[in-house]
């Protein structure tokens, strides 16, 4: 147990701080390929926040944990916008006036509604996941597009002074590329390992396992982008991470695992965490948008609700162990 637990310590350790190098390297290495910023940070950036998602849910599919991987994407989603956005707004109230995010914002609630209706048979088919992929690929075609049409909108702006914190030369970049990417996989292989034996050892589900450590541990790098965005007062940046990382995470995360391995669906995972995905989401959105005349923004009053709502739903989920 201790093996196992040490296991899960490291690898998310290992895998937040080669997401980290990853990001870095992808980064300098698109910008001296001649990428726009814009394509750099809604591509590459967005990317490398959800690759550690991405790799743990794949490899725990592979291996025939499949509430492991939704667990891990789901919880994600539920980590970024409760806690991560959360706690930001708390720090610094987050101001909504790029167009790209409260255009997005809808479209997150969409395709929430979309993964929702694909758990109600209980199975998520390979079909299931050629129609999330399809969708991840015209969606991010889109935004690409609407990003490259309005040069002038602020988290353009924003993600042109994201890029160029990552400069540096191109062999440099190409280094951290490649050992990002394989201490990634190598992190996620620990982690996967050390959970599923702390589940199978204590009798809890691999997918309550998916939903808090795990989701937490993944979150971690979005938690650090954000948490930078606000401290250069990128507001338009903080909350696009969150945004970009859960159309990643439902599309492209839960995509990938069904396509890897079908996934058998626990029923609570549609009447209980995708619920409460669904809510925060509709709440991000309601927030994002505002009320008629005045620009969004997530309050510090909003932040504390965020968290509450949080720590509730954290604290029924341990709960259900001890019970």
């Amino acid at each position: 147990m201790w093996l196992a637990l040490a296991a899960v310590v490291a690898g998310l350790a290992l895998l937040v701080w080669s997401a980290d190098r990853f990001v870095d390297g992808a980064s300098a290495t698109a910008n001296h390929a001649g990428m726009p910023p814009l394509l750099i940070g809604m591509l590459i950036i967005g990317f490398g926040t959800s690759a550690p998602e991405m790799v743990v849910s794949a490899l725990a599919a592979g291996q025939g944990n499949p509430g492991l991987a939704l667990g891990n994407a789901f919880g994600s989603n539920i980590t970024n916008i409760a806690l991560i956005i959360g706690l930001v707004a708390v720090i610094s109230p987050i101001k909504v006036h790029s167009q790209v995010v409260r255009k997005e914002l809808p479209i997150l609630l969409g395709i929430t509604l979309l993964v929702g209706y694909q758990l109600i048979d209980g199975f998520l088919s390979r079909t299931d996941a050629w129609i999330l992929l399809g969708a991840f690929f015209l969606i991010m075609g889109w935004s690409i597009f609407q990003g490259l049409r309005g040069r002038g909108d602020s988290l353009s702006q924003d993600f042109e002074e994201e890029v160029a914190t990552h400069a540096m030369p191109l062999g440099k970049a190409i280094f951290w590329l490649l050992l990002g990417l394989v201490l990634l996989i190598v992190s996620s292989r620990i982690l996967v390992w050390g959970a599923v034996y702390i589940a199978e050892s204590m009798g809890v589900s691999d997918l309550i396992i998916g939903l808090t450590v795990v989701a937490i541990g993944t979150s971690l790098p979005e938690l650090a982008s954000s948490l930078a965005a606000i401290r250069r007062n990128e507001h338009d940046l903080a909350l696009g991470n969150v945004i970009g990382s859960g159309l990643f995470n439902t599309l492209a995360v839960v995509g990938i695992a069904a396509g890897i391995s079908p996934l058998a669906v626990d029923p609570l995972v549609l009447q209980r965490d995708w619920v409460v995905m669904f809510a925060l989401t509709l709440l991000l959105l309601i927030m994002g948008f505002g009320s008629r005349g005045k620009g969004g923004e997530v309050t510090r009053v909003n932040g504390v609700l965020l968290l509450l709502a949080y720590i509730g739903y954290t604290g029924y989920l341990v709960s259900t162990i001890l019970t």
